[in-house]
């Protein structure tokens, strides 16, 4: 299905705030910077998202979606895929940065993503229990409940992210999040 002219221009806008934020931090991003990019004003770009704080919130989203192949949630995840959106966000050094620094930042009171951030872990975390289940059952190899492994996935996969794009060099992330894998799934067998 083609997009409308509308569709098209909200798509580059943001494209280029993301662009810009990861240039700048969400605070250093103006409306006008945004705007430049795409050839409209400041007052243009209010057309299609009315506050600095829609735009954020679009832009999360939106790299959500890339995320979640054209749009498919994260309800039928294997670790399989998991494994392979490890290795799609480091060919993606910058979009990968921008989602960084804006979570660090929303951890700070009054900062417009910090409701987006905590909802989105909350639906992460029971996704990833989803995938643990499948994988393992009511019981990881070293014990654990899905419950309890999801929040330390989750982690293990936003850590690396950070220690990668400080240290790309030192930090492969993708083979490393293959060993946490390989230690979730408890001794080989011999």
């Amino acid at each position: 299905m083609a997009r409308t002219r509308s569709e098209e221009r909200r798509a580059e806008i943001l494209r280029a705030a993301l662009e810009v934020i990861a240039e700048r931090g969400y605070r250093g991003a103006t409306l006008g910077s945004v705007a430049e990019r795409v050839g409209l004003t400041q007052q243009g770009l209010l057309h299609y998202f009315p506050t600095k704080e829609a735009l954020l919130v679009a832009v999360l989203e939106e790299r959500d979606r890339w995320d979640t192949s054209g749009g498919r949630d994260r309800e039928g995840w294997r670790l399989d895929l998991l494994d392979s959106l490890v290795e799609y966000n480091a060919m993606r050094p910058g979009i990968v940065q921008t989602f960084s620094a804006l979570l660090g930042e929303s951890v700070t009171d009054g900062h417009p993503a910090r409701e987006f951030f905590t909802e989105r872990y909350a639906h992460v975390r029971a996704s990833m229990a989803d995938v643990l289940r499948l994988e393992f059952g009511e019981r990881l190899p070293g014990g654990l409940t899905p419950e309890r492994a999801a929040p330390l996935l989750t982690a293990v996969m936003d850590g690396l992210q950070y220690q990668w794009l400080l240290d790309p060099a030192a930090v492969d992330m993708p083979s490393a999040f293959r060993d946490f894998l390989r230690l979730l799934a408890g001794p080989a067998e011999h």
